[in-house]
């Protein structure tokens, strides 16, 4: 049986408004709104569970920039949050979870301070959550700015030992792209780990969600989608109907 799978629409916030990024690269950006509460409201009002937030000032600066949005949307909503973008110590980590914040995401500082995520984990538990950015099977850091010489698959594996249990893989070429995920790449994710795995990047479709579905990985329960609901591609109260019900390969 094809298991459940979870759409989770994504507000990138850049100088408090809604943009996209191609290829994670700053001076590649597209504003699609100036009221991200309005945005997050209409997302709760498709059906959505779950809301990805990224601070991409945070993200480059290396702290949140954009709490007082963050915040707002927090306020508005009912969502479960999670929240990536310049959490880089624990005082911030702690900070934003105490806002209402229900997932705290590390990015650069889980691969530059192995310490410091072993420490977040044992405090934070399954509130944390760390994304792994991957080019070409590497993982990349400092807002995509740098690729580590650290494999993915390795970098995954030792986040289970610390006790993460669930990571969000974006693969960085196919991000804002909408040239379909890297469902390879996911599905080797899955099969070396028992943790969640949530993808990122590239989804264009509802149909690259079955796709990603019809992988048959238990352990990988979602997709962020970001541009493909900006730009109409996909509308996300249908993707939420279609992929957590019965799948294509069910209906009779």
């Amino acid at each position: 049986m094809v298991h459940s799978f979870l759409p989770i629409p994504a507000i990138d916030l850049m100088d408090g408004q809604v943009v996209r990024l191609k290829r994670g690269e700053a001076g590649q950006k597209t504003v699609y709104s100036n009221d991200p509460v309005a945005v997050a409201k209409d997302f709760e009002a498709a059906g959505a569970r779950r809301l990805h937030i990224v601070d991409l000032d945070g993200a480059f600066k290396g702290r949140p920039a954009n709490l007082n949005v963050i915040e707002a949307i927090r306020n508005a909503t009912s969502f479960e949050i999670e929240l990536g973008g310049g959490l880089r110590t624990r005082e911030t980590v702690q900070l934003v979870l105490k806002m209402g914040i229900n997932d705290a995401i590390l990015g650069t500082s889980a691969i530059r301070d192995r310490k410091l995520t072993e420490e977040l984990a044992a405090e934070f538990g399954n509130r944390l959550i760390v994304g792994i950015d991957a080019r070409d099977g590497m993982v990349a850091i400092e807002g995509w700015v740098e690729t580590s010489t650290m494999s993915v698959l390795e970098f995954a594996r030792e986040l289970e030992t610390i006790g993460i249990g669930t990571v969000i893989h974006t693969d960085i070429a196919t991000d804002g792209m909408l040239t379909g995920p890297n469902a390879a790449a996911l599905a080797k994710l899955a099969d070396s780990t028992q943790m969640k795995v949530v993808a990122s990047g590239g989804v264009s479709s509802i149909e690259d969600l079955e796709a990603l579905r019809r992988l048959g990985k238990p352990n990988l329960i979602g997709a962020i989608i970001g541009r493909a609901i900006y730009d109409k591609r996909i509308d996300l109260r249908e993707a939420i109907a279609r992929m957590t019900g019965p799948s294509e390969a069910t209906r009779s």
